[in-house]
């Protein structure tokens, strides 16, 4: 069984490489991090004018019907640029859940979301505070069993500080009858642990792509940077230091791209494979930023330096749908009650 990547799928992995190359700079994220939404809207626009909001959109709603497969290849990317804002949580977690629970609503929001005039996002108990609420026209809200379709008007937004100023959380007061209910049951919990997934795997093909735009640079200062008249890159402790940040995400790599594969072709262990993804990509990700960071000096952390945009944003996502002991306990879970229902999220075959 061939398990690459078709041509098709690295040509587009490669056009939104370059596109983000050019639009999405760290000179624009600065330009824009003290704005009210830290650029998110901003970059979704930009995003949404080459069809990028629509990745897994069916095309009856505008979008590109791409499978995870497909979208994980450029949630990389959207890691290795640093693109504001919770993108894939709106257009690849709240968009799908939203297609399948509610065909009207879908219809109704959709298309919107998919144009980049409208912004969806997704409160789950795994997240306290919702990322993106702040510039959401409607939030997917969980309460009691069952799943509401909740507008921005009857929220109480309280926003939180984050250690990643391009990712906005807040605190999302509702009461339960200012939405619509728009799911429960068997059915909710099935779609409930397929939005946690898809969310999981998404936060850990972002890290992904963080840490490797950290090693780049990186290795490159290590070119660049001299000591007692030689590069620091000579030295074999800083070689060391990278190399096992290269190794780490090696082998992370694979792990992450196989359980898009799982999850796409309804493998019965398709949620242990996430939640393997989850921890090999924070793993990597958290060594990466220390690593990177011993090799910068104390001056990497500090704001003149482009390392912070990156280090910040694999420590958000490191605490972003589940933490590594919640996926680790997860999976022991799993290996120790096959068969068993261990509860919502949590169930070897969901």
């Amino acid at each position: 069984m061939d398990f690459r990547f078709t041509e098709d799928q690295l040509t587009f992995r490669d056009a939104v490489r370059d596109f983000l190359d050019g639009e999405c700079t760290p000179t624009n994220i600065r330009a824009l991090i003290d704005s009210a939404d830290g650029g998110a809207t901003h970059f979704r626009t930009a995003l949404a004018g080459l069809g990028l909001t629509g990745l897994p959109i069916a095309e009856e709603h505008g979008g590109l019907g791409m499978n995870e497969l497909d979208a994980v290849l450029a949630a990389e990317e959207y890691g290795r640029a640093a693109v504001p804002g919770a993108l894939f949580d709106s257009i690849a977690v709240a968009g799908p859940l939203l297609a399948a629970a509610s065909p009207d609503l879908a219809a109704e929001w959709l298309p919107k979301l998919v144009a980049g005039d409208a912004t969806i996002a997704l409160g789950h108990a795994l997240n306290p505070f919702v990322l993106d609420a702040a510039i959401a026209d409607l939030l997917l809200l969980e309460r009691d069993g069952a799943l509401y379709a909740v507008p921005k008007s009857a929220v109480t937004l309280i926003e939180t500080p984050s250690v990643d100023p391009s990712r906005r959380p807040s605190k999302v007061e509702w009461e339960q009858s200012a939405g619509e209910r728009i799911l429960d049951g068997a059915k909710f919990e099935e779609l409930w642990a397929q939005a946690l997934n898809r969310a999981a795997l998404y936060t850990a093909a972002d890290m992904l792509g963080a840490t490797q735009r950290m090693l780049d640079m990186s290795v490159e200062y290590t070119q660049n940077r001299e000591q007692f008249g030689r590069p620091i890159g000579s030295f074999q402790a800083v070689k060391h230091l990278l190399a096992d940040v290269q190794v780490k995400l090696t082998f992370a790599r694979p792990v992450v791209y196989y359980a898009a594969y799982a999850l796409v072709h309804g493998l019965p262990q398709r949620s242990v494979r996430i939640s393997h993804a989850k921890v090999a990509a924070a793993d990597a990700a958290t060594l990466g930023a220390r690593r990177c960071l011993q090799v910068h000096g104390a001056m990497g952390y500090t704001w003149e330096y482009d390392l912070q945009i990156w280090m910040k944003r694999v420590w958000a996502d490191a605490a972003c749908w589940g933490t590594s002991a919640w996926h680790r306990t997860r999976i022991a879970d799993a290996i120790l009650s096959v068969g068993t229902d261990l509860g919502p999220g949590r169930t070897w075959a969901a």
